[in-house]
């Protein structure tokens, strides 16, 4: 922290990340070399979603991110225990934790976070997770924040077909006979389980040749050809983000649970699954509800109390 220049009258509140209270706390259970930051690093007092990307022995995530593709944040990261380390020359404080070091990460109790959002955060409002960056905001049950993508469509890629095998949780790629491998791709396979998705690539060419992470573990399967699906989102005016959902009715309708995965440029995007949408409006929602609701009121850029408990 910086070196103390006034004295206040009244005890500050806290800073983001700390413990608002006494009441019983939850920490996410690690095993075996988890949990520990991902390769952008961890950020303190935000939310935070477990990769796939590497499991331990009991097939549990072992990664940590700030950032997530769709779903509820795993939980929120925690200040005490001074969990980020200070690697900028002559800086006096720092909320990162650098990559490969140990996370501790809440799934309940009272914590005092940032209002990132663009209003006042009022007692009782529902908490909202970011997918790119875990920061908080708060508004209404049901109300995630909402970003308009116009005249923006999406069309099925390139199907990929490759010769591959797969150990636990990793696929091993051997040849491409067509298309590109990215995270979100949907695999298919005679002996792939339903519902396996590359999550991350892990070594080799880039979408090509190499290994890659998938996100059902306990999967054997030999040297055999491996299907894969996703979709390409090609925007014309606004700006998708990672992890955000889409949604839409135009164009033939957006799939259900449709999810923004990896940007490839300037206007186009990987998106997951593959679907065929003319050119309409999308919505993307580019936060997500969380079970942590505002126990204290607090401008925009001021910190909030949260809790899980209402009342």
């Amino acid at each position: 922290m910086p070196f103390q220049t006034q004295v206040n009258g009244l005890p500050s509140s806290g800073i983001e990340g700390d413990f608002s209270d006494f009441n019983p706390r939850f920490t996410a259970l690690a095993g075996p070399g988890g949990l520990v930051a991902g390769s952008a690093g961890v950020t303190v007092g935000k939310f935070c979603w477990f990769s796939q990307q590497n499991i331990d022995p009991d097939n549990a995530a072992t990664i940590v991110n700030s950032f997530g593709y769709g779903v509820i944040p795993d939980g929120l990261v925690p200040r005490p225990g001074q969990q980020g380390i200070i690697t900028t020359f002559l800086a006096d404080s720092t909320m990162t934790i650098n990559q490969g070091l140990p996370v501790w990460v809440m799934t309940g109790g009272g914590l005092w976070v940032k209002n990132n959002g663009s209003g006042l955060a009022t007692v009782g409002q529902k908490a909202y997770a970011t997918f790119n960056n875990g920061t908080v905001t708060f508004a209404a049950t049901g109300s995630p924040t909402q970003a308009s993508l116009t005249t923006s469509s999406i069309a099925a890629a390139t199907s990929i077909s490759c010769t591959g095998s797969i150990s636990g949780n990793v696929l091993t790629v051997t040849a491409i006979a067509t298309g590109s491998i990215y995270p979100g791709a949907i695999l298919t396979g005679s002996n792939v389980a339903t519902g396996t998705q590359v999550v991350a690539q892990l070594s080799g060419t880039a979408q090509g040749i190499g290994t890659y992470a998938l996100n059902i573990a306990e999967q054997t399967v030999a040297s055999e050809t491996i299907s894969g699906t996703y979709g390409v989102l090609t925007v014309g005016a606004g700006t998708p983000i990672q992890g955000g959902i889409l949604s839409g009715s135009g164009g033939g309708g957006v799939t259900a649970g449709t999810v923004v995965w990896q940007q490839l440029t300037a206007s186009t995007w990987v998106v997951s699954p593959s679907q065929s949408v003319t050119s309409s409006t999308i919505t993307e929602n580019t936060n997500i509800e969380t079970k942590w609701y505002a126990r204290s009121s607090g401008g925009v850029g001021e910190i909030v109390k949260i809790s899980e408990v209402v009342q």
